[in-house]
């Protein structure tokens, strides 16, 4: 290769890292935008209450794909630790429900709160067999959080307390 191709090679990859770096933080600061504007719809999350009966839905290990506005699978909530994905586990008490998340904040759904649970085909841009829990934050705003269990069949224990409840 002579020198003027290969000069030619360094600022043609010069360009495209610059590019590509400007694309990363525009979709990053787009990311902070999101969690500011959703914040004041939020308010705060319910906290967990000292003590809990036994468990009415054992534990279920799965995937916390994330949470969305009700209604709009793909309007992920980025406020607080809420968009991001990660193991957890599933449980219900007749309290609420409890999702335990791995390197994150648990969170507490108060039974109260609860407007419905269903299996659902895609939510938070995860496609692949959902079950999505509807509730209302103390702001009065719905949102869909959803859960992706590693054994799709233990959905029927949890969409049929759901209904019971």
């Amino acid at each position: 290769m002579n020198t003027g191709t290969a000069i030619g090679a360094y600022i043609f990859a010069f360009v495209i890292v610059v590019i590509i770096g400007v694309l990363i933080g525009r979709m990053l600061r787009g990311w902070k935008h999101r969690a500011k504007r959703q914040m004041a719809l939020l308010g705060e999350l319910p906290s967990m209450p000292d003590l809990l009966s036994s468990a009415i839905v054992a534990p279920t290990r799965g995937l916390y794909v994330g949470t969305t506005l009700a209604g709009n699978w793909l309007e992920r909530i980025a406020a607080g630790d809420l968009g991001f994905r990660s193991k957890a586990v599933l449980t219900r008490y007749p309290e609420g429900i409890l999702l335990e998340r791995s390197g994150a904040t648990p969170i507490w759904i108060p039974q109260d709160a609860i407007a419905g649970i269903r299996a659902e085909r895609a939510l938070a841009g995860k496609v692949a067999g959902i079950l999505a829990i509807r509730w209302r934050l103390r702001s009065g705003t719905e949102v869909d959080t959803g859960f992706r269990g590693d054994d799709r069949r233990d959905y029927a224990r949890w969409t049929t307390t759901g209904e019971a409840a």
